[in-house]
């Protein structure tokens, strides 16, 4: 249960169940338990994932026990505490940790799911490590039964349609959040774990939007239930959030009107946005930014980065390499946090990646470059906004 918070993490039951009073400053922890080969591929090749799309086909390739130890190697090494230190030596408070279903082994189905198995003890070490440093954990189900998004490793399996909007799948994402939401309150590693994403970037089809309302609804209801059952007060339950409207998927506010603990969350990527994909557009977009439309606050802004438009992020003009590129680069990170600190705060994409010299994904290796402030506090007094 929650008890003896931190004081970091002051409760603020009027706004949302538990979220801190202080803006989020965090990172996502990306590729850890939800890999993502672009992210990191000469681990995936020294895993014996090679060309592999997503986990799914490298446990089905390397079969159950070979997979399982090679797992075990990568959650041992991508995120140590170590790890945990710089996030906090760097004026962070926060981390959101992406997570498959599979986390929760009861809730995958076989023989047609073959994914890494062990992984909830290495999730335990990470909140307990949260919990010692007074960050703030947000758990998000990345990777949903059956895939909520086409062709995208990030779901840990690379489909050619969304399998998850149908009951039968709805109700293994059901399972994944009563377990979860069980296991956070009665195991003290969870400490600061205060906020459940239900789903992370369900596909854009808006004709799935009222099969998805549906599963937002239900799956608040289930966390709740959990939280019942177990005597958990108001102020001490997990925040459930949402996909907001501007996702694309339909508004989540239309079954969450008047539910208490629910906050929102909006992934920012000027990179795929409809502006002109220059640094002067990119500064004035930033600057002018707003979020919250349609009553979807308290937001988040959960997903950003400093990548740029395809076409032009390996010209001289964008090379993250060229000193005299890097100071646009802090600039724009400046405009970008200033702007989402407007609502509850930001959580950068991502902390660590293996993209050699292009840090624009890497929060801790833009900060050992010198484009980031090692605190992330100075935002305000390096924005040109």
């Amino acid at each position: 249960m929650k008890a003896g918070l931190l004081p970091l993490l002051a409760l603020c039951g009027a706004v949302a169940a538990w979220l801190p009073h202080d803006k989020l400053r965090g990172v996502n922890l990306g590729s850890l338990f939800v890999v993502e080969p672009w992210m990191m591929m000469r681990k995936w090749e020294s895993m014996g994932c090679g060309s592999l799309k997503s986990e799914l086909e490298c446990v089905s390739k390397l079969g159950q026990e070979t997979a399982d130890k090679a797992f075990r190697d990568h959650w041992e090494t991508w995120v140590t505490e170590q790890d945990m230190d710089e996030i906090k030596k760097y004026g962070l408070n926060t981390i959101r940790v992406p997570l498959g279903h599979w986390i929760v082994e009861s809730t995958v189905q076989k023989p047609g799911e073959q994914f890494p198995r062990g992984g909830m003890a290495y999730l335990d070490r990470l909140a307990s490590w949260a919990t010692a440093k007074q960050l703030y954990v947000i758990l998000d189900l990345h990777g949903a039964p059956a895939a909520q998004t086409p062709q995208q490793p990030s779901t840990g399996q690379f489909v050619s349609t969304a399998g998850f909007f149908e009951p039968d799948r709805f109700n293994q994402a059901y399972a994944f959040l009563q377990a979860m939401t069980e296991h956070i309150h009665t195991n003290a590693a969870y400490n600061t774990t205060g906020t459940i994403q239900v789903l992370n970037e369900p596909v854009r089809d808006y004709s799935q939007a009222p099969l998805l309302l549906q599963y937002y609804a239900t799956a608040y209801e289930k966390i709740r239930e959990v939280e019942k059952k177990l005597g958990v007060s108001k102020d001490k339950r997990l925040t459930v959030q949402f996909m907001d409207k501007t996702w694309g998927a339909g508004n989540p506010k239309d079954v969450m009107s008047g539910k208490h603990g629910v906050a929102y969350d909006n992934h920012r990527y000027l990179k795929y946005a409809p502006v002109q994909h220059t640094k002067e557009s990119y500064l004035s977009t930033s600057c002018g930014d707003s979020f919250g439309e349609a009553g979807n606050t308290p937001i988040v802004i959960g997903e950003w980065s400093l990548g740029v438009e395809s076409s032009v992020e390996k010209t001289a003009e964008w090379e993250p390499t060229r000193e005299q590129n890097k100071a646009f680069y802090t600039k724009w990170w400046a405009a970008q946090v200033v702007a989402y600190e407007k609502q509850a705060g930001w959580v950068f994409w991502s902390w660590k990646t293996q993209l050699g010299g292009d840090w624009r994904w890497s929060y801790s290796a833009a900060v050992k470059v010198g484009v980031l402030p090692e605190d992330a506090g100075k935002a305000a007094e390096l924005s040109p906004c």
